[in-house]
């Protein structure tokens, strides 16, 4: 039996309707979900992403399948994937992993990818350039992506890249976007709590309250 086919049976065996309803819900109602909450769902194909590490071979094919599926369990079992197999990924791979950033689009997946992205950027310079021009891309799902792909980095962040990336998006009425600008500041606050105020300071007049508030929430 092939791992989607495996993965699918194992998830129609635990699906929980009445849960299902409420996942959906708090989702705008955009995916059908098997209503398996998060540590059940991610027990449920452990031993099948153990085994994917060690062939250290990304199976695209397997990913594809689950990305197509209506369930939105599937298109988390694709990011699930990809985090395990996060060592194996390279620049080469990121057009693949935009075909899934361009479909079934919402804040749930997007927020994987702006890691998954990252992630490959800390051993890959040439994901600067590929972020700042995401950063005025049309969709701002991948505009997101770009404005919070350095998270977590502390030390490692390029001030440089996130002042050109968020001035980038300076100006903008999509909540999504003023939410993912203050994200990033406040979680470079913790590292860098002076550049933070400077930015604000210097770019307060073009930022939307909301992002000068998620921003300055810990200085």
């Amino acid at each position: 039996m092939d791992k989607y086919t495996e993965i699918k049976e194992r998830f129609e065996a635990h699906q929980d309707p009445e849960n299902a309803v409420k996942m959906a819900k708090y989702m705008k109602n955009l995916f059908p979900f098997y209503g398996i909450a998060a540590p059940e769902r991610k027990k449920l194909y452990k031993d099948i992403l153990k085994e994917e590490k060690k062939n250290k071979t990304v199976d695209w094919k397997f990913l594809d399948q689950c990305y197509e599926d209506d369930h939105r369990e599937f298109q988390y079992v694709t990011l699930d994937y990809l985090t395990a197999m996060q060592r194996f990924l390279t620049y080469d791979d990121i057009p693949r992993i935009w075909k899934y950033i361009k479909e079934k689009q919402w804040w749930d997946t997007i927020d994987f990818f702006d890691r998954i992205i990252g992630e490959i950027g800390l051993g890959d310079s040439r994901v600067d350039a590929l972020m700042l021009a995401w950063s005025v891309d049309e969709d701002f799902w991948v505009r997101r992506i770009a404005i919070d792909h350095q998270l977590l980095r502390k030390e490692r962040t390029n001030t440089e890249l996130l002042e050109q990336i968020l001035v980038n998006n300076l100006g903008s009425d999509e909540f999504f976007i003023n939410k993912a600008i203050g994200w990033s500041l406040r979680d470079y606050s913790k590292t860098d709590p002076e550049w933070v105020r400077t930015f604000i300071s210097k770019y307060r007049d073009r930022m939307d309250k909301l992002s000068i508030r998620e921003g300055s929430k810990y200085i």
